[in-house]
């Protein structure tokens, strides 16, 4: 029988189910770093960060337990969507309990030094900008969605988004910069201001 350490993340997550705690043991190992870093760049704060780890981690082992974890091959996508959740639930509950406007400091993208060098996919991971993403993809074509989510949300590559949505890389990078150009365009006319460099 080969090593745990050698198994899929799928295989891992079976054997989790039927009881076997090392197999969740070597899930959190092998991911653990890069869900970390995901919610650390958006919430910019190490406390916060470590609540919602453990709160993604918490849900992951109860969802599992459950049975009602999907296979998809992509643990790690799978894993980021749930902390992705925790955090808009953070940021709403944030917003509806503060009496600041959104042009305060914490939610000020244009005015805020730590985004004045990241990219555009940087910035989509970030704050405010995250939660208008979020409503403005709803408002995409379903092809444009459907890249955009899998980007951002489930960490693909374009040659994985390309394979799995059966279109060449150029057809899926096409579609991210329509669905970009589609954004600024719907942000625009909603009023909604994204920071894109």
């Amino acid at each position: 029988m080969k090593s745990l350490s050698y198994c899929t993340d799928d295989e891992l997550v079976k054997m989790y189910e039927k009881g076997n705690n090392t197999a969740f043991e070597i899930l959190l190992m092998r991911y653990k770093s890069k869900v970390y870093s995901y919610i650390f760049m958006i919430v910019r704060n190490k406390e916060l960060t470590e609540d919602i780890f453990q709160d993604t981690f918490i849900k992951a082992i109860a969802t599992i337990q459950q049975g009602r974890y999907i296979e998809s091959g992509k643990f790690l996508g799978w894993v980021n969507r749930i902390a992705h959740n925790l955090i808009i639930d953070y940021f709403r509950r944030e917003k509806n309990e503060n009496t600041f406007s959104v042009d305060s400091i914490d939610f000020d993208i244009v005015n805020n030094a730590k985004l004045s060098e990241r990219s555009f996919e940087d910035t989509l991971l970030n704050e405010q900008v995250l939660l208008d993403v979020v409503r403005l993809i709803e408002f995409l074509p379903p092809s444009q969605q459907s890249v955009v989510r899998m980007r951002f949300f489930e960490d693909l590559s374009f040659k994985e988004i390309a394979e799995k949505t059966d279109v060449s890389i150029n057809t899926a990078l096409g579609r991210m910069r329509y669905a970009l150009l589609n954004m600024r365009r719907i942000a625009a006319e909603k009023d909604v201001y994204l920071e894109i460099k």
